[in-house]
């Protein structure tokens, strides 16, 4: 499939052009290329890691969750520079859905890690800008927060925190993934049990342990796998190509 084709299909799920105004990285291609696209990389981070696994697989593009422009001016310069190279160098395309991505209702990664977790009855939670960010739900039945790390297949020492001082057990539960440490404030003010997202901050410490609120800080990739996959798994069920996940974990 030729790029143009490609943007079209991402942008019939994927809410590009609503958040323009919104998000702050430049969503869809990033980096063009001039040759036909067998095969589609999909990884969290546009590093240069990432780049040349890609290019090892034999894939012409790589979607990222999140991409090499955020809305401002960049200096061509430095690791920015060597990236965009050997982009262009293997005439490889960049695709970016942040936003899109995290907030898309079957396929997003706040949906997936909820689900992940074993939160029904999903509904919003959280805003970024006035836009529906994260999601809360319930449980099925009250569960402690080592029984939701067991889900996720998370180990407690693999955390960034987590602050056990609400609840033994669980019975609602809300996630942000990434960067949402500061909207465990939401959290507490619509009484939420336990609270999953990805950054951890010293400044919500306390806050957590005065609002009695149980909170897991599980990492920034480690939250924001999901996108990326579900996404190239739906590339593979809708058009005739070959994708592969490439795996680049920051323990961060």
């Amino acid at each position: 499939m030729r790029l143009e084709e490609l943007d079209s299909y991402f942008r019939s799920f994927l809410a590009i052009d609503a958040l323009a105004g919104t998000d702050i990285s430049l969503n869809g291609v990033q980096v063009e290329n001039t040759a036909d696209i067998t095969c589609i990389a999909f990884a969290v981070d546009a590093c240069m890691e990432s780049f040349r696994r890609a290019r090892e697989a034999g894939a012409q593009m790589v979607f990222v969750h999140h991409g090499l422009f955020w809305g401002h001016e960049q200096c061509v310069t430095g690791s920015h520079y060597q990236r965009l190279k050997f982009l262009m160098e293997n005439n490889m395309a960049l695709y970016a859905a942040h936003l899109p991505l995290d907030i898309h209702p079957e396929l997003g990664n706040n949906v997936s890690l909820a689900a992940a977790a074993g939160l029904a009855d999903l509904k919003p939670f959280g805003k970024f800008r006035g836009i529906d960010v994260g999601v809360k739900g319930t449980f099925k039945e009250p569960v402690t927060t080592e029984q939701v790390l067991a889900r996720l297949g998370y180990s407690r020492a693999e955390m960034l925190a987590c602050l056990s001082f609400g609840r033994e057990k669980n019975l609602t539960g809300a996630v942000i993934t990434g960067g949402g440490e500061h909207d465990v404030s939401d959290a507490i003010d619509e009484d939420v049990d336990l609270y999953i997202t990805g950054d951890a901050a010293h400044v919500v410490y306390h806050t957590c342990l005065e609002n009695r609120i149980n909170m897991i800080s599980a990492g920034h990739y480690r939250t924001e796998v999901y996108g990326v996959q579900n996404v190239a798994k739906k590339v593979s069920a809708d058009l005739d190509l070959r994708t592969i996940f490439i795996d680049v974990p920051t323990g961060l």
